[in-house]
C-alpha cells in the first residue's frame, strides 16, 4: 500500500501554525532577464515612469499656461476653425477629395474605422512570443504606417494653414475690451453704403469697421490713395482683388474709410 494514499489531512485549530511562510514574491532567479516579479519589481518601474512623465507634463503647463483669447463671434463669416495639433491629422484628412464633400462619411468614419481596426486586430494576427520588432514583421508594418501616415498628415496640415490669420483672430483687440477710437460715422453716405455692400469688407473689418479677422479701420491713418492701394493690391493677410465695384465706387469707398479719423 503507498503511503498516504486513501488518507486525508485536516487542520486543527488548536495547533498554532509556526512554520507559515511569509509574503514574499516568488523566486525568479531560475529565469535571469526574461520575467519579473508584477510586484514589487514591475509595478515599481511602472510608477517612477509615469510620475516622471506627469511631472514633465505638470512643469509644461505652468511654464506655458494655455492663451486667453477672444471671445466666440458667430458672426464671424471668415473665422478659421482648427482643431488641436493632435487632431490635424483628421483635419487635413477631411480636406481630400475622396474624404470631404459628398464623401464625407468616408474621412470622418471609413478610413479612421479601417486604420483603429487593423490595429485592434494585429494581437490576432500575430500570436508569436517574440517581442523583437524584426521577427514580427506584420505587426511592426502596420505600425510603422500608421505612423508615418499620422506624421505625413499632420506636417501636410500645419503647412497648408495660415497660422498668421489663426493667431490674429484670436487675440484681444481693443473691440473686446470696448476701448474703440472716438470716431464718428456717417451712416448714411455712399461711402458707407458701399462699404456695407462688399461682404469680403464686412467679413474682415465687421460691420462697425472695428475689425473682426481683420484690422479696425475706425481711426486708421491712411490717405485715400494708400486705402485705395491696399484694397487693389492687398497688404498682410488681405488679398489682392477683393472689392468687386467699379473705379468710382473705390474711390468713394476709400474717401470714406481715409476719413475715418479719431477726432481732436
Amino acid at each position: 500500500m503507498q503511503r498516504g494514499k486513501g488518507m486525508k489531512f485536516v487542520g486543527d485549530s488548536r495547533v498554532k501554525a509556526n512554520n507559515r511562510m511569509p509574503n514574499v514574491p516568488k523566486d525568479y532567479s531560475e529565469y535571469p532577464g526574461k520575467t519579473e516579479a508584477f510586484w514589487p519589481d514591475f509595478l515599481l518601474k511602472e510608477w517612477m515612469v509615469g510620475a516622471v512623465f506627469l511631472i514633465g507634463y505638470l512643469l509644461l503647463t505652468v511654464a506655458h499656461p494655455s492663451p486667453l483669447e477672444g471671445p466666440a463671434d458667430p458672426t464671424n463669416a471668415s473665422y478659421i476653425p482648427l482643431p488641436d495639433w493632435y487632431f490635424l491629422s483628421m483635419y487635413q484628412l477631411l480636406k481630400y477629395s475622396y474624404a470631404s464633400g459628398p464623401y464625407n462619411v468616408i474621412g470622418a468614419m471609413v478610413i479612421p474605422g479601417i486604420a483603429f481596426g487593423s490595429l485592434a486586430l494585429i494581437p490576432f494576427l500575430d500570436r508569436t512570443p517574440e517581442r523583437r520588432p524584426f521577427k514580427r514583421p506584420l505587426p511592426t508594418a502596420f505600425m510603422l504606417l500608421a505612423i508615418a501616415a499620422l506624421i505625413y498628415t499632420t506636417w501636410e496640415s500645419v503647412q497648408a494653414t495660415n497660422w498668421e490669420a489663426v493667431h490674429a483672430q484670436g487675440e484681444i483687440t481693443d473691440k473686446h475690451l470696448g476701448l474703440l477710437p472716438d470716431v464718428e460715422v456717417d451712416e448714411t453716405s455712399e461711402g458707407y453704403e458701399i462699404y456695407q455692400a462688399q461682404a469680403s469688407c464686412i467679413g474682415c473689418h465687421g460691420g462697425d469697421l472695428a475689425g473682426v479677422s481683420g484690422p479696425m479701420l475706425l481711426g486708421n491713418e491712411l490717405t485715400a490713395e494708400e486705402v485705395q492701394e491696399v484694397i487693389v493690391n492687398g497688404r498682410g493677410g488681405m488679398p489682392a482683388g477683393a472689392f468687386t465695384g467699379t473705379d468710382e465706387e473705390l474711390q468713394v469707398l476709400a474717401e470714406f474709410i481715409a476719413g475715418l479719423k479719431e477726432a481732436e
